[in-house]
């Protein structure tokens, strides 16, 4: 039974829960992103919010097909990425977008967009260093550049433009995902978001 005294914290919540926002994790590839975010995505839904999960990989595989790794294919890749985030955020959906985006200028005019639209929007730095990630090579993206099968590798012969002053910078290697993922979530409970 709700009391009149519990009125006011549930529509605070309900209130929170309605609130879009969008959460760009960017980093070298292996860093974590995707494991974090889903980490936050099940500890969201499981609170109440609409989450969506806009991975880079299922991206260029649907959204972005046929676009390549040049700076200008890159940049085209992260815009778009920005204004699906930014029309699902601004309709009430926390989006997770666990992206490379190498460029500071391309997550910039990303956030741009969101402030043009007055809707939030959080950079996240998932600062794994480059040789834990080739470590870890989920993709065996790493063993690839070594061997000469691929060039461009974000980090290693192609640059990364880590973000100089991000809203949260996680250290994945030093911490567990759980511990990753709720650093994310009290910054957005900080920000009245969660």
């Amino acid at each position: 039974m709700t009391t009149t005294a519990d009125a006011p914290a549930a529509s605070t919540a309900a209130a929170v829960q309605a609130c879009g926002a969008t959460v760009w994790l960017t980093g070298l590839p292996s860093a974590g992103k995707t494991t974090i975010a889903s980490a936050l995505a099940e500890r969201l839904r499981a609170e109440g919010h609409r989450v969506e999960i806009l991975d880079g990989d299922e991206i260029r595989e649907f959204l972005s097909r046929g676009l390549g790794f040049t700076r200008a294919d890159r940049d085209t890749n992260i815009q778009r990425i920005g204004f699906v985030a930014e029309l699902l955020a601004s309709n009430g959906v926390k989006v997770l977008a666990p992206v490379i985006a190498p460029y500071a200028d391309s997550r910039a005019a990303v956030a741009a967009r969101h402030a043009a639209q007055h809707t939030a929007y959080l950079e996240v730095h998932v600062a794994t260093p480059v040789d834990v990630c080739s470590e870890r090579d989920v993709k065996g993206l790493y063993a690839r550049q070594a061997a000469g099968e691929i060039s461009g590798l974000t980090g290693v012969d192609d640059p990364y433009e880590a973000p100089a002053s991000p809203d949260l910078r996680i250290e994945a290697h030093t911490q567990t995902v759980a511990e990753s993922a709720a650093a994310l979530h009290a910054l957005l409970t900080e920000r009245g978001l969660a």
